[in-house]
């Protein structure tokens, strides 16, 4: 019996891979990811009630060793299984989506091989329809059919090369040149557009982290007159031999805000592996992450849309929240972890006649309504490219939109792991007890977050901490994350030492 269930991560396959020294065994096998292929054909011929051979399928991969092999392996399956498969070569996340609604070719579907910032011996399929990234139950039911008999997958492929990237690099240099006031030309002769270089006089840094993002310098920011003679790591490797190809990650961070502040540029920005998620460096060479990407998006967001809504997820702090609500004078929605989670969120906000105009994790992660609620990190770049070239020509930098946003004294993350076997119950145990601690005044200086979508997230005044601390389930590991958050010197450990003793009380939870 075929089980592939462990393969999947919320809304997403990943797996392992290849063999590394010391590491797990391969389970993202060539078998698995022939069945996952016929299966995604099968789910995709029931949404769109066509049969397999009327269906397109397009495929890419970022820059994972393993790529190329699983990307051969895949679209062989997809073709055996009757569909037209397109072979996008390396693309990104985003991209694959943008396949699906492409006036070219527009297939019914698409899959992304990537396992975005994770160690290079993972690698896992996201799957596309032209409604967007599918969700957890898609996945299982993909997942079901996949461990079925493969009988009856035998058509002969049709398999096409398709160079994806150049039409979605082409779709982002009009965007650039629309926001900066600027019409392409169109070559008499060819009928193509012409650029002109509205980035000129701009100098951006790009740390691409050897991921599939190079081609934003190559095919978007220097053909439209941008210097970026201080990016770095722009070509693929999927060793990732410099940093990991990460946004949230402390080493990546202070590469490019190194590489910024050397090449005296204007803006950096930094993408992950598969370019679905991107922070950014101000003219001083000071980190936009986390919550200051999430508040920089929201600037751009609400743009000719005062008051809407921003969801983002649990973890976003206190100043943040002050920020959207007080001087951009939006409305917050506090949401979950995961970013399908603060996706949907704002879809169905939108769908209730509520106007969201974003969605956004602390990881980078930013979907905007007007492109899709599609979580696209060359998108979130190209906005804030425009806005630093509008800025530059009033003499001002990035870090003028987020002069008023106040970041917390402390901040820290601690994971506690949970040695029981059912840990999903253990965990809704001890959030059960910590909530009615807080109710029940056994913690001084104490109270409830109200309304919180996510654990318990508890406020501390300024005798008890400054701060607050939020304790939730992980979404997929036998993992409790606790974010804690002062606004004074030591009140970190103030608040964790307070929580401490009733933590005690659960014997399987540990550091």
């Amino acid at each position: 019996m075929k089980d592939y269930k462990a393969l999947q991560n919320g809304s997403d396959i990943r797996g392992v891979a290849m063999e590394v020294p010391g590491g797990k065994p391969v389970n993202l096998t060539d078998e698995a990811v022939s069945d996952l292929g016929r299966g995604f054909v099968r789910w995709l011929s029931e949404r769109c009630g066509k049969a397999p051979e009327s269906l397109g399928i397009a495929v890419g991969r970022d820059s994972r060793i393993t790529g190329p092999h699983i990307q051969e392996v895949l679209c062989e399956a997809l073709g055996k299984a009757g569909a037209s498969v397109l072979d996008c070569g390396m693309a990104t996340t985003p991209a694959m989506f943008m396949a699906t609604v492409n006036d070219e070719v527009a297939p019914e579907g698409s899959v992304m091989i990537t396992a975005s910032h994770l160690p290079m011996e993972r690698n896992g399929l996201k799957f596309f329809t032209r409604d967007g990234g599918l969700d957890k139950a898609d996945i299982s039911k993909i997942i079901e059919y996949a461990e079925e008999s493969s009988a009856g997958a035998n058509a002969v492929p049709s398999v096409y090369e398709f160079y994806l990237m150049d039409f979605y690099a082409i779709h982002l240099k009009r965007i650039i040149c629309k926001g900066l006031g600027e019409e392409p030309a169109i070559d008499k002769k060819t009928g193509r557009e012409v650029f002109g270089q509205p980035l000129k006089g701009l100098k951006i840094v790009v740390d691409a982290g050897n991921g599939a993002g190079g081609f934003y310098v190559s095919d978007v920011l220097e053909p439209l007159g941008a210097d970026c003679s201080g990016s770095q790591f722009l070509e693929p490797d999927g060793s990732f031999p410099n940093h990991i190809p990460n946004p949230e990650n402390k080493e990546a961070m202070e590469s490019i805000c190194a590489a910024v502040k050397a090449a005296k540029a204007d803006l950096g920005i930094i993408f992950d592996t598969d370019v679905d998620r991107s922070a950014a460096v101000d003219e001083h060479g000071r980190e936009i992450g986390r919550n200051r990407i999430v508040a920089l998006a929201a600037v751009l967001a609400s743009e000719g849309h005062p008051g809407t809504t921003i969801v983002t997820d649990s973890i976003t702090s206190t100043q943040l929240g002050r920020f959207l609500t007080e001087d951009l004078r939006l409305k917050h929605l506090r949401f979950k972890r995961g970013y399908k989670n603060v996706i949907n969120k704002g879809l169905e906000l939108n769908a209730a006649g509520t106007d969201c105009q974003l969605a956004i994790e602390t990881s980078g992660h930013a979907a905007m309504k007007e492109n899709w609620f599609l979580d696209d990190g060359a998108y979130l770049a190209t906005r804030i490219v425009i806005k630093a070239a509008q800025l530059k020509e009033r003499g001002l930098g990035i870090s003028s939109l987020l002069e008023k946003l106040e970041d917390p004294l402390e901040a820290k993350e601690i994971r506690f792991k949970i040695g029981a076997e059912d840990f999903a119950s253990y965990a809704q145990g001890v959030l059960d007890r910590i909530e009615a601690a807080v109710k029940a005044g056994e913690i001084p200086g104490a109270s409830l977050e109200l309304p919180n979508y996510e654990g318990v997230r508890i406020n501390f005044n300024k005798e008890h901490g400054c701060g607050w601390l939020l304790i939730r389930k992980s979404l997929h590991d036998p993992v409790m994350p606790m974010n804690v958050e002062s606004d004074i010197p030591g009140g970190v450990d103030m608040i964790v030492q307070q929580l401490l003793p009733l933590l005690g009380e659960f014997p399987e939870l540990g550091r």
